[in-house]
């Protein structure tokens, strides 16, 4: 059994918890960085894919995790950071400015946007932001001279200090780049949760009610969140944009919005783990069915591709599956694993038992 004490005020703060927690992290890093010597060019590809999805369920993690307020228009700001960086880089920017101001622009656009919205919530909250993502969808079509367009815009060769990081050219360069920022970005949101501006968030997730009670601006925190969510995003756009290397308006449908919703219900809402654990279910769930299903078609002769839309569907059964019997995500999987290793033997089988819930009855006047 393991047991840790405190003897500071700076325990309950620290990024680490401990020696070992911070060489867990270490070890972590070390192989992220060593795995484009160890994984070929696909797989490489797939990993930096994670690194983005990553990145894009940490600016909804943010807003719905922590905050407490669902959305589903969030592919709306990615969109708005992808064709901001890549119009600006067109335009004979730098790789960092234009990221910096897809950024920017996104952060802005999203804090004009939640004044209005964010006076609803739940379901009504969530209707007024898959609005928003259909629009973004005819706004991009009408914006020719930024968008591109219907045909769209091809991503510009990223070039850092005379070295190109393109995702066909040079793969190793540009999974660097991501995970630098997406390090970055975790490192910042860390810190922000231990901030005064994170703990406010927290308080209206849990009851606004009791957080305008506390001397909370309920409002200016709605909008500082969902602002810096959209910032965050719009990165995640505007990285994608560069891995897929060209982008319509047809690259950041509905569809895109709720896979990110499900990546950080499945991952684990509340947790910035779960916007990791998220984006690997997302990015290798579909890989892993397809290479089962070429399994069973090589070595049993079951054919699964005779069978339209079965990848799909087996997709989303397992979805369900791991939403019905394990609504703390794979977060939570963790949590209980790990709880019965430090326990151990004490451990008792019922210490997670799912309490009854009930409505809210606060209501905002």
């Amino acid at each position: 059994m393991r047991v840790r004490f405190k003897s500071s005020y700076d325990d309950d703060i620290n990024l680490f918890e401990d020696r070992w927690h911070l060489l867990q992290f270490g070890l972590l890093l070390a192989a992220a960085v060593v795995a484009p010597w160890l994984l070929g060019s696909y797989y490489l590809g797939e990993l930096t894919s994670v690194l983005i999805w990553a990145l894009a369920g940490l600016g909804l993690m943010l807003i719905t995790g922590h905050t407490g307020q669902v959305s589903l228009g969030h592919a709306a700001f990615m969109a708005i950071g992808a064709f901001t960086n890549l119009a600006l880089m067109l335009r004979g920017w730098n790789f960092f400015p234009a990221l910096i101001a897809s950024a920017l622009v996104s952060g802005v656009i999203g804090a004009i946007i939640a004044r209005p919205i964010l006076r609803m919530s739940g379901i009504y909250l969530a209707i007024a932001t898959l609005a928003l993502s259909i629009i973004i969808e005819d706004v991009a079509i009408m914006a020719a001279p930024i968008t591109g367009g219907v045909s769209g815009l091809f991503a510009p060769t990223i070039e850092l200090f005379g070295v190109q990081a393109d995702r066909y050219g040079d793969p190793a360069m540009f999974y660097y780049l991501c995970l630098a920022l997406l390090v970055l970005v975790t490192l910042a949101y860390l810190n922000l949760l231990r901030s005064p501006t994170g703990r406010s968030f927290l308080a209206v997730r849990d009851s606004e009610v009791s957080a305008r009670a506390l001397g909370v601006n309920v409002a200016r925190a709605k909008t500082l969140a969902f602002s810096l969510s959209c910032a965050i995003t719009g990165l995640a756009g505007a990285m994608y944009a560069h891995l897929v290397q060209a982008v319509n308006y047809e690259s950041f449908l509905v569809l895109i919005s709720i896979t990110l919703l499900l990546q950080v219900v499945i991952g684990g809402l509340g947790s910035i783990h779960g916007a990791f654990f998220g984006a690997i279910v997302v990015v290798m769930l579909p890989q892993l069915i397809a290479i089962t299903r070429d399994l069973l078609n090589n070595s049993f002769g079951i054919s699964m591709a005779s069978y339209p839309g079965m990848d799909t569907a087996v997709f989303a059964l397992i979805i369900l599956l791991m939403v019905i019997y394990e609504p703390r995500g794979i977060y939570g999987i963790w949590i209980k694993v790990r709880t019965w290793l430090e326990l151990f033997p004490l451990y008792r089988k019922g210490m997670f038992r799912r309490s009854r819930t009930y409505l809210k009855t606060e209501r905002m006047r």
